[in-house]
């Protein structure tokens, strides 16, 4: 998404942070780097996964799951027929090619590993805790309800949420503005006295500004910024007097309206 000459216009919030916005996939829970650790312990067991180093292995998987995740938040395909075609089409990129019933076993094996393997954030659970002492805390994250909550459950931090936005349940998804809106209503607050915390520049960031939401990019990978947006950004949560300051001073930049990404789409 290229901005060309245009700079954005810095608007004044009309007064401080009431409320507190947060992804949940690679912002609390540590989906990318639990991923990676199953992946490894899968491609041990499976000599044509060794084909590919894993590191590469671990991004092709990221990408089919990002292709496959619409079907998932459509509908169109449960959370376990997805996971078996992303082994499938992820098989077809080593050279082999599965069985569907070959797929799902390996599905349900990686699904094992991952459930093993899976952790926080680094910090996050920390920081939701704190975050809640001062502000409602809400949720607004793109998956199905039911593994959201389990996320919650298990990370220990389900009581330390506010209200969960999931885009199974409320039939949109991040950027579109309508789960940011409901998001809002939940947490009783007007958009500019909002701020969101994700990892997402097009989901979170983005879809916060398309509302007029303070976004907090969350970049622990440290990966280039895709455009040149004045939006605060962290790359570890570390004490809360560190972080919590930063999303008083979170500038606000207008976007126009190509910059907020695709037009809304209804699941």
């Amino acid at each position: 998404m290229g901005w060309g000459s245009w700079a954005p216009v810095m608007r004044e919030p009309r007064g401080p942070v009431k409320a507190v916005l947060i992804d949940l996939d690679d912002t609390i829970f540590d989906h990318a780097l639990t991923c990676r650790a199953a992946i490894a312990a899968v491609r041990r067991t499976r000599p044509f996964l060794r084909s590919r180093p894993l590191d590469e292995l671990w991004k092709e998987y990221q990408r089919r799951l990002n292709e496959i995740q619409p079907d998932v938040l459509s509908g169109r395909l449960t959370g376990d027929q997805a996971r078996t075609a992303r082994w499938q089409r992820l098989a077809r990129s080593c050279g082999e090619r599965l069985t569907e019933s070959a797929a799902r076993e390996l599905s349900q094996e990686y699904r094992r590993k991952y459930l093993e393997r899976r952790r926080a954030v680094p910090g996050a659970v920390e920081l939701v805790r704190d975050l809640h002492r001062s502000y409602p805390v809400v949720v607004v994250t793109n998956n199905e309800v039911e593994e959201q909550e389990e996320k919650l459950r298990f990370l220990g931090v389900d009581d330390a949420i506010d209200a969960l936005v999931v885009s199974e349940a409320v039939g949109v998804a991040k950027p579109d503005p309508r789960i940011f809106e409901l998001a809002l209503a939940r947490a009783g607050v007007p958009a500019d006295r909002a701020a969101m915390i994700g990892d997402s520049w097009e989901n979170d960031v983005l879809g916060a500004l398309g509302v007029g939401i303070r976004p907090v990019w969350f970049n622990r990978f440290r990966e280039p910024r895709p455009d040149p947006i004045p939006v605060a950004e962290i790359r570890s949560f570390g004490p809360a007097d560190r972080v919590v300051p930063l999303l008083a001073r979170a500038p606000l930049p207008t976007l126009p309206a190509r910059a907020v990404g695709p037009a809304p789409r209804q699941l």
